[in-house]
């Protein structure tokens, strides 16, 4: 053989001829440090190895923690928090615990630390006595001398070279031997896991040991039967050649063999057991195994039986010795495999009686290479646990006893022949107490997690408690299952989803946003094929267990460290295996994975039918956990129709059908099966909770129930129907119940105009009981219509499927169906009304006119301000606020009393107490005073709740998962004792039970903690803050990294921190009012000061990832503080991150605008040149931001940004106006700035500043056209669409210019196109240029001064409250026009300008002398249609108000008009949609700006303000009379305005022009009736073509109609 290098020493191993000799390792304790060292091969690998542990750097700890098989995650974490080889040493659970490592890997760790340490500190004490012994090698055999000879030629006991009888048993054959047995090292200070031996006679192929566990020691005689035990490392001879290995076995076998026979007993020896008592690296009975290179070796050795017994009894021998029992050693960290080798020895007394054993041992000679037999026979008897030579002076006494060892055992023979009945156990119980802790019912609130295999025929008729169970998935390893196994029997009852295990394992990465990433797998049962599926078409096909373990194992762990890391929460969940055919490795992989990722099996359930099934299942697990900890958790032997019966008896509800009403007045069923297809909807059946076992309940329980609900709980149907039984108090129904069932009778007999999809909206306090109102209608309605709650954690269009579906489902008629109630919480108005679009274009397409809605959509929202929001819309809407009438005191009054004698303390019922008090600020301070008086502030569940309140308080709708709570806490630690019944509140403090309430949010299911209401928030926060500011307790709370390294519900909680930091409040959303920055900066701002709020958000923005939008928030708080350059910085580096977004872009303008605006105001020393320039300059910079953030928001499809633009102009002007301020620009004695005029329009510059200007000349003299393009944009986005966004805001004419742009932006724009025009107007021009483009300019100039110039302007015009005055102004303005504009052509621009003059001008003072006639401006606008140039909007827009058909001027059909049109129509609505983008309408609200009337010429052009000045009421009122269509009652608008003809054909709706059909807008889709019918309407005229308003079909069909009218 030849020499070998050592992988870890380098030191040689020589091998002599037939004996291994090791000359590498000092001694075994080395061995064992290399072993724990071993794996890297690296250079810095082999450094650490070489260094105490307390030498270690960060680099050396990372590469030690790597070899050992730590995960990655944390190996970096540890070395982020720079832990050395010192620290490594001073490591314990707590601080690995609060760096976020699980239980399993900490276990790991600080077990392999503690190994590493021993191991060194025995390598350096026996170096240094190696030292004092004149440096003497210890030898790798822990006894034998290493200059021993190899072979002992004498001694009856000697079996030969390799080995002696219980000494030489060390693993030390060689490099890949030691590289594998000996890093399994463990420190004899460990107490290893007792393991059992097989059965004795035992040929079970399924059984197998567990590397590292251990045997009870070897044993002596015990009653014969029972089997004495003898072991032998063998490791050394199973690495020698075939000769030497077999004479070595034989002799081992034969001694032993010779011993029981001759005492009689029955006994087992154990090749690949520890039996060395003086190796300190080893336990006496360790498992290691040896590796068997061919079994014929081992059987083939018993041959010796022959030569080494006398001829009468070798017979009997081969007899007696049974053939040798190759039992698999398996181990989770090797797949090496390895096998003990056991020999029965069986002596009955039919075969051994009256004999005696005597035997020649056989013996391996290294000098002839030959085996030989010893001298003399030797007889050997058992001696305790040894197998001893009988001496000479003790024969006599051996034969005297041989009769009476005979008849012991014939004795013992007939005792172990008797049969014992075995005491069946009562499976029952254990199945109850596995399943549901020993109650008699099971708790719905778990979680089933099934993994089964192969489900036989025969066994498909007793899974029917499947059904039944809450299963979130299953691992099926069946291939079949899909034809003939378990899936396709379950999906007859309910809708799965089928995964392949990359697929589920994978399916996070996929992109969703994080409310939906888990969503569908909560709804609907996930079928997960673990090994392929034998029907589908795809490559997804089975594969045997070698290729699974290769190819499938790692998805199988992603899977499940998916599910228990980031979906379930602990203790929600059991994972159940069924087995029912025989067991495979996979499955006991899966066993695996959950038992580590679950720390244990205390939620881990195995039912098996078949023992042998089971057998071969917990052989192959027990090297995870042992035999008897998983007969602790399995119900083996209980027949599969019993386990099934059994649960069903358990199941807290009976298995009766659920039913829904049906338009007939009679009942339809709604299997699981249909319902759970409708898994955006949570259905309430006419019998909801009738299947609730109600005698299984206890009062106890009942009533926790009950006061769940009045501690703050959301009311569960649970509540109604417990009420409902008597069986609990009445739940109180306030007043606004009342109205909201009144609103839902008149939706109902369909008063008001006919929608296919109305709308109920309930706004209410937070703790108002809003959402228990909600329910209310909802419970009282489910038998006379189909109802259901909405999750809007679904989008619109799923939600819309699903409703259809449900309104549908087992009606004959759809168009009789039922009205479908469908309540919407805490919803998104966009959300809102993209459903309600979706409903509506959803009904539209089935051509059906219902006389009553379709769906009602009954909306309930939180908000602060639900009075305003009633009376903004008081015919759909129902105000809830904390305020009660006199009847509710009394009823509040009442049922608190009643409470109360139940003996239920007011503090656990603190929600409702505060509801009596109408939340009292004074009496709710009181109340939490006194809760809080004891409270120990130290404490952790005391930070806890400070931390909850700062997010309740400040964040709606937030809450902390239980997950975080625990982590926090330290709870994590007690995991593997908990008990099934745990309870987080017992481990809170008395005071933090009463504050805290428990929920299960509705969308991920994660348990959560809030607390009771946000007032209380408030006052925690106020009362236990003492003297440490806000500021100060988020500052702390970024810090605890416990919480932000949480992994299970961390996006949900990562979420409400950036809302903290960064979410606004805003009155569209029912806060009350608008903020700046989020509530509790501005807190911070206003009760500390600027520089903490600065600071709190540093911090955020570091932890959270230095996330853009808070570089950006800092950068807004910081020009807010007048700290520009700050404020630059911070807008850079959100701009690094997010170099593209139009919103963050508009951030740096701002910074600018307001550096600007600071110089220019409140610096108060004299301007020199240097501080001009650098004014502008900074001003130019500003609108170079604003101009880039325009360009962004072109290119963003979703959203509609037109921030940029008004800064630019904002800033423009006044730049402007700070330009004319400047001496070289001084203004004229008539008050003009002509030298300014001069230096922006022209390429005069003056001397002054040619020099010093430089670079700024071209800038500031391009300075006009960029505002003016600005504000064209700016006119022709808000003559698109609404612009009323806040009518409060409206009706008080505010003289705040900061909310001008965003109140009444037409407003702001006429007053900024009047500033823009004062600067660029100069009558000395005018002069010198004679009428050059300088001329034209000033002259357009003039015009925008006076108000027009643009088309928002001039529509402006008719929202002044003084006609006359607008009148003569536009007059004014079609002076500075040509007085022949036929002849004198106009640029595009001022034409449209020019006709919108006139068409305005006729809507004001239709007499007016300047005033062309109709015909003239068709001449004129002909342009917009001949013309090959592109043209605006609003040139279209003039084609279809001026050639609509025209009593007067259409006498005679004309197609060429019709063409006009088309073409204006076209164009109209592809610049539309271009402007819309991916924009939801609902967004952006066309406006119609004219209506047709009932004259001719101009005369036939209404405006909507003449429309509206005709309504009474205030603009509220007004809006809603728009809203609702009763506007068209009023006798006065029917007046003025002419009702046209038209018809529908399949939901369309049409109207002739001059000769040819034109499609027409609705404004309300579900307005058109539906079939082919005869339609009259109002025609309005929007920047999105025409539109029709109050449709009605025409029920008199003989008034002839003239064409296109």
């Amino acid at each position: 053989m030849l020499l070998q290098e050592n992988p870890i020493s380098f030191t040689p191993m020589c091998v002599s001829t037939g004996v291994q000799k090791q000359c590498s390792c000092q001694d075994q304790a080395f061995r064992g440090f290399c072993s724990l060292t071993a794996g890297l091969p690296s250079s810095k690998a082999m450094d650490y190895r070489t260094l105490p542990v307390n030498k270690w750097d960060e680099n050396d700890v990372q590469c030690w923690l790597e070899s050992i098989g730590i995960k990655k995650e944390y190996v970096e974490k540890l070395y982020v928090e720079e832990v050395t080889g010192p620290a490594l040493m001073e490591l314990d659970y707590s601080f690995l615990k609060g760096i976020g490592m699980k239980g399993g890997q900490i276990h790991m760790l600080i077990r392999k630390r503690n190994e590493l340490l021993q191991l060194q500190n025995a390598q350096q004490a026996k170096h240094s006595s190696s030292k004092r012994s004149d440096g003497a090698d210890v030898q790798t055999d822990p006894v034998r001398p290493r200059n021993a000879p190899a072979q002992k030629t004498s001694g009856g006991d000697s079996c030969g070279p390799a080995d002696k009888p219980s000494r030489d048993n060390t693993p030390t054959s060689g490099k890949r031997h030691r590289r594998s047995s000996n890093s399994q090292l463990k420190s004899t200070d460990e107490v290893l896991e007792l393991s059992n031996c097989r059965p004795f006679r035992s040929q079970n192929t399924d059984f197998k040991y567990v590397k590292n566990r251990v045997l009870a020691p070897e044993s002596g005689v015990s009653g014969l039967i029972t089997p004495c035990h003898e072991y032998k490392s063998f490791a050394t001879a199973a690495e020698l050649n075939r000769n030497q290995l077999q004479s070595k076995f034989a002799c081992e076998v034969i001694r032993f063999a010779s011993a029981c026979m001759n005492i009689r007993t029955n006994g087992t020896i154990h090749f690949g057991i520890m039996d060395s008592v003086e190796d300190r690296g080893w336990k006496h009975g360790q498992i290691i195994g040896i590796k068997v290179k061919e079994r014929e070796y081992y059987v083939d050795a018993l041959d010796y039986i022959e030569k080494c017994f006398c001829e009468s009894v070798q017979e009997i021998a081969r007899k007696c010795i049974h053939p040798p029992v190759f039992v698999e050693v398996i181990s989770k960290d090797s797949q090496e495999q390895r096998f003990v080798v056991e020999v029965d020895i069986e002596p009955t007394s039919s075969l051994v009686k009256n004999r005696i054993f005597e035997v020649y041992l056989p013996k391996y000679n290294e000098g002839s290479q030959k085996v030989t037999l010893t001298k003399d026979r030797a007889l050997y008897q058992r001696v305790g646990a040894k197998s001893e030579p009988i001496k000479h002076n003790n024969l006599a006494t051996f034969f005297q006893g041989l009769q009476d060892r005979d008849a012991q055992r014939e004795k013992a023979e007939l005792s172990s022949a008797e049969l014992h009945t075995e005491i069946s156990q009562n499976l029952g119980r254990k199945l109850s107490i596995l399943l549901n802790d020993g109650k008699s019912y099971m708790d719905y609130s778990l979680r089933y997690i099934l993994v089964t295999n192969r489900c036989e025929k025969n066994d498909l008729k007793y899974i029917n408690f499947l059904m039944h169970l809450n299963i979130f998935c299953v691992f099926d390893f069946d291939e079949d299952s899909n034809v003939s196994g378990l899936y396709s029997k379950y999906k007859e009852h309910h809708a799965t989803r089928s995964y392949f295990l990359q697929d589920f394992s994978n399916e996070s990465k996929t992109g969703n946003p994080s409310s939906q990433k888990h969503l569908c797998l909560f709804d609907q049962t996930s079928w997960i094929f673990c090994n392929g599926r034998s029907d589908f078409l795809g490559d997804e096909k089975p594969c045997d267990e070698n290729t699974w373990i290769r190819m499938k194992k790692k998805y199988l762990k992603k899977a499940i460290t998916r599910i228990c890391d980031e979906i379930l929460p602990k203790r929600s969940f059991i994972v159940l295996f069924l087995l029912l055919s025989p067991v495979q490795k996979p499955l006991v992989d899966t066993f695996q994975e959950f038992y580590t990722e679950m720390n244990g099996t205390e939620y881990i359930v195995c039912i098996a039918e078949s023992r042998e099934n089971y057998g071969k299942w917990a052989n192959l697990a027990q090297a995870s956990c042992s035999i008897e900890t998983l007969e602790q958790c399995s119900i083996v032997g209980m027949k599969l129709s019993h386990v099934d019966t059994t649960i069903q008896r358990m199941l807290p509800s009976t298995a009766q059908p659920r039913h829904l009403p049906v338009s007939t007045r009679g009942l339809c069923t709604l299997p699981s099966l249909e319902e759970e297809k409708l898994f955006s909807l949570e259905i309430l059946c006419i019998d909801q909770c009738d299947d609730i076992k109600l005698d299984l309940l206890t009062e106890k329980e009942i009533q926790e129930v009950e006061q769940n609900f009045y501690r703050g709980r959301k009311i569960i149907w649970e509540n109604f129907w417990l009420a409902d039984k008597r069986r609990c108090g009445e739940i109180i129904e306030r007043e606004a119940c009342t109205d909201a069932s009144k609103l839902l009778d008149d939706i109902l007999r369909g008063s008001g105009l006919n929608y296919s999809v109305a709308k109920l909206k309930i706004f209410h306090h937070p703790g108002s009981g809003g959402s228990t109102i909600a329910r209310q209608v909802l419970w009282k309605r489910r038998k006379d219509l189909r109802c259901a709650v909405i999750k809007t954690s679904y989008s619109p269009a799923t939600v819309c499927e699903h409703a259809l579906a449900f309104r549908d489902y087992e009606e004959k008629e759809i168009s009789h169906c039922l009205p479908v109630l469908l309540l919407i919480e805490d919803y998104d108005e966009d959300y809102l009304e993209e459903l309600r679009n979706e409903l509506m274009d959803a009904v539209a397409t089935r051509k059906i006119n219902s006389p009553r809605p379709y769906f009602i959509l009954m909306c309930c929202r939180r908000s602060n301000d639900p009075e305003r929001l009633c009376k903004a819309s008081p015919l759909d809407t129902v105000a809830v606020t904390h305020k009660l009438t006199d009847s509710e005191k009394s009823l509040f009054r009442t049922k608190l009393e009643k409470l109360k004698q139940k003996d239920v303390k007011p503090e656990f019922i603190l929600t409702f107490v505060l509801m009596c008090e109408e939340f009292n600020e004074t009496y709710v301070r009181d109340f939490v005073g006194h809760i809080l008086q004891d409270i120990d502030r130290s404490s952790r569940d005391t930070c806890l709740m400070r931390y909850v309140a700062l997010l309740n308080f400040y964040v709606p709708n937030s809450y902390v998962s239980l997950s975080h709570c625990e982590a926090f806490l330290g709870l994590g630690v007690y995991t593997e004792m908990k008990s099934r019944a745990y309870d987080f509140k017992s481990h809170l403090s008395e005071q933090a039970r009463m504050i805290f309430i428990e929920l299960r949010e509705s969308t991920t299911y994660i348990s959560s903690v809030r607390i009771i209401h946000c007032l209380v928030a408030k006052e925690i926060l106020h009362q236990l803050s003492g003297n440490e500011p806000q500021s100060q307790l988020a500052m702390t709370l970024l810090q605890e990294k416990t919480l932000f390294e949480n992994r299970f519900g961390r996006e949900e909680f990562i979420k409400f921190i950036r809302d903290l930091f960064i979410r606004r409040d805003k009155r569209s959303r029912g806060d009350n009012t608008d903020t700046l920055f989020s509530p509790f900066i501005e807190h911070v701002c206003k009760a500390e000061d600027c520089e903490k709020a600065i600071a709190v958000l540093k911090a955020a923005y570091e932890l959270l990832g230095r996330d853009p939008f808070f570089a950006q928030q800092l950068a807004r708080l910081h020009y807010n503080n007048e700290k520009f350059e700050d404020a630059e910085h911070w807008a850079g580096v959100a701009k690094s991150h997010l170099p593209n977004d139009s919103y963050i872009l508009d951030t740096e303008g701002q910074v600018y605008r307001k550096w600007f605006s600071f110089t220019v105001d409140k610096m108060t020393q004299e301007d020199t040149p240097e501080s001009i320039i650098q004014k502008i300059k900074i001003a130019l910079k500003a609108m170079k931001c604003f101009r880039a953030a325009q360009q962004a928001a072109k290119a963003e499809r979703d959203s509609m940004n037109n921030a940029g633009y008004f800064g630019e102009v904002e800033v423009g002007c006044r730049l402007l106006r700070f330009l004319s301020t400047v001496d070289v620009f001084r203004r004229s004695p008539e008050g003009e700035y002509s030298e300014l005029v001069k230096y922006l329009i022209t390429d005069y510059i003056p001397k002054d500043i040619e020099k010093t200007w430089g670079r700024l000349h071209s800038r500031l003299k391009g300075l006009r056209q960029n505002l003016y393009n600005a504000l064209e944009w700016i006119s022709e986005d808000l003559s698109y669409f609404q612009t009323d966004k806040n009518h409060e805001k409206e009706e008080e004419d505010e003289k705040d210019e900061k909310e001008e742009q965003i109140y009444n932006p037409r407003k702001w724009l006429k007053r900024q196109s009047e500033v823009y025009a004062k600067f660029f107007i100069s009558t000395s021009l005018i002069e010198d240029s004679n009428s050059g483009p300088e001329s034209q300019l000033i002259r357009r100039m003039n015009i925008y001064k006076s108000g027009g110039g643009s088309v928002t302007n001039i529509l402006s015009f008719l929202t002044d409250k003084k006609e006359n005055r607008s009148a003569e102004k536009l007059e004014k303005i079609l002076g500075f026009y040509t007085e022949n504009p036929l002849r004198d052509r106009l640029e595009d621009n001022d034409l449209i300008n020019y006709i919108l003059c006139h068409i305005t001008l006729a809507c004001l003072a239709p007499g007016s002398a300047k005033l062309l006639p109709a015909q003239t401006l068709r001449e004129l606008s002909v342009r917009f249609f001949k013309g090959k140039r592109p043209f605006p909007a609003s040139a279209h827009f003039l084609l279809t108000l001026l050639y609509w058909p025209d009593e007067a001027l259409d006498k005679e059909p004309n197609p060429d008009k019709d063409e006009i049109l088309i073409s204006a129509l076209q164009t109209l609505k592809r610049l539309y949609d271009i402007k819309m983008k991916d924009v939801p309408t609902r967004k952006k609200r066309i406006y119609t700006h004219f209506f047709l009337g009932k004259g001719y010429g101009l005369g036939k052009i209404v405006h909507k303000t003449k429309i509206d000045k005709l309504i009474s009421g205030s603009l509220d009122e007004r809006r809603m009379k728009w809203l609702h269509g009763t506007v068209w009652n009023i006798a006065r608008i029917r007046d003025i305005l002419k009702r046209v003809s038209g018809w529908t054909k399949d939901r369309n709706l049409f109207i002739r022009g001059h000769m040819k059909e034109f499609p027409i807008l609705p404004l309300h889709r579900d307005s058109v009736p539906p079939g082919n019918e005869n339609v009259t309407f109002y025609l309005g005229f929007s920047f999105n073509g025409l539109v029709a308003f109050n449709i009605k079909v025409e029920t008199n069909p003989t008034v002839s109609r003239p064409q296109g009218i």
